[in-house]
């Protein structure tokens, strides 16, 4: 039986829930052809394992009067609560897709704490076998919130095993084998089932179309990722400036994890140098010792930025190029690095190669070239 754990609300989750991803290649640093060090973690929206713990989850907001940004996700999640109090039925299933680090396990144990009811939390991972899932559907008490982190890996078997559980509560079992085999229907309580994934096209169609709500949760912008660290701040009796919570922001890349990742060892490096509050100049200093730029960089975007710049003319250039140059290998680079560089207009992507943007020279300090490549 896969590793389950079931909280109720609003009591604190007692149990840590697993960690089924890998991490990134760990790089780090500074301009100069130093060794990477585990500095660039920071910035990776992935949880790591030591965010899975008590400390963790007593930061998460329990109510929705708590939880900064998303205003129309929770317009949309509020009205369907609310619906589904007055009718006295179970909260419809709820599909919630975007980048890592923005909240959708949050919103889930919201989701929970708001109707009323008990949550339990997996991973499609965990449910390699079709036991796994039945074992955790037979158990599930009327109006539950089951939550199925990285849905989209769900094996074949255990998906079709939802699909009359999501539709019909119902547990579609079969009995023997060969000509004697049988199939009985087992009834399941009511029950709402909340998937996140980062990947919602890796969904197949047939399980897609059984959520009723399929909802797409976005980036922060500065001013709610500066509240998200003062609220942080406060939970860890941290003191920190209006100033010194929009320095963190401004380098967090519009995800909630990474703002309250840096802000701890924002808080480290105060504790050390004996400062009570955290301003705006102690942060900048501090980011800058962990190698986070005002922008967000890293030091292995900075070296993938410099290398088209400097080596390549700032491009276009191949992806194994790129690889081969910076000691990255293809993979991580392009699902972990080039992403948020073409988020924010300094990396192009196009069929002859990489292209390093105008914006991208004047933030390392390039003089931009006089005229524009062509990006066909």
């Amino acid at each position: 039986m896969a590793i389950i754990s079931s909280k109720k609300q609003p009591q604190e989750p007692n149990q840590e829930r697993p960690e089924y991803r890998k991490s990134p290649k760990e790089t780090a640093g500074d301009k100069s052809l130093q060794q990477p060090s585990e500095d660039s973690k920071l910035l990776q929206p992935e949880a790591d394992i030591d965010e899975k713990g008590k400390q963790e989850e007593s930061i998460r907001p329990q109510r929705f009067a708590d939880y900064i940004g998303q205003k129309d996700l929770k317009d949309v999640l509020d009205i369907a609560i609310k619906a589904a109090k007055l009718r006295g039925e179970v909260l419809d299933h709820l599909l919630l897709y975007g980048p890592p680090g923005l909240g959708k396990t949050t919103m889930a144990m919201i989701l929970a704490s708001e109707m009323g009811v008990n949550y339990k939390i997996t991973s499609a991972p965990a449910l390699e076998r079709p036991r796994d899932i039945v074992g955790l559907l037979v158990n599930l008490q009327p109006g539950d919130v089951l939550f199925i982190d990285e849905i989209h890996r769900l094996s074949r078997m255990s998906e079709e095993i939802l699909y009359p559980a999501m539709e019909d509560f119902r547990l579609d079992i079969t009995v023997g084998k060969g000509p004697s085999a049988r199939t009985r229907s087992l009834p399941l309580s009511k029950f709402t089932l909340v998937g996140a994934t980062t990947r919602v096209g890796a969904l197949t169609s047939p399980l897609r179309d059984r959520f009723g709500l399929v909802q797409k949760l976005r980036f922060y912008e500065v001013d709610e990722l500066s509240q998200i660290v003062l609220r942080t701040a406060n939970l860890l009796n941290t003191g920190i400036t209006t100033g010194g919570a929009e320095e963190v922001a401004r380098r967090s890349r519009g995800t909630p994890r990474i703002a309250n990742r840096l802000l701890k060892r924002v808080r480290d490096y105060a504790e050390v140098k004996k400062i009570e509050e955290v301003d705006e100049t102690l942060a900048g200093e501090a980011l800058q010792l962990f190698q986070v730029d005002p922008c967000g960089l890293d030091w292995t975007d900075r070296r993938m930025l410099s290398v088209i710049i400097e080596q390549f003319n700032g491009g276009p250039v191949g992806l194994e190029t790129i690889a081969a140059t910076t000691g990255e290998d293809t993979q991580t680079i392009e699902e972990v690095y080039e992403p948020y560089l073409m988020q924010i207009g300094y990396l192009s992507r196009t069929s002859r190669g990489r292209i390093a943007t105008p914006a991208a020279y004047q933030h390392l300090g390039f003089k931009p070239p006089t005229q524009q490549l062509s990006l066909l």
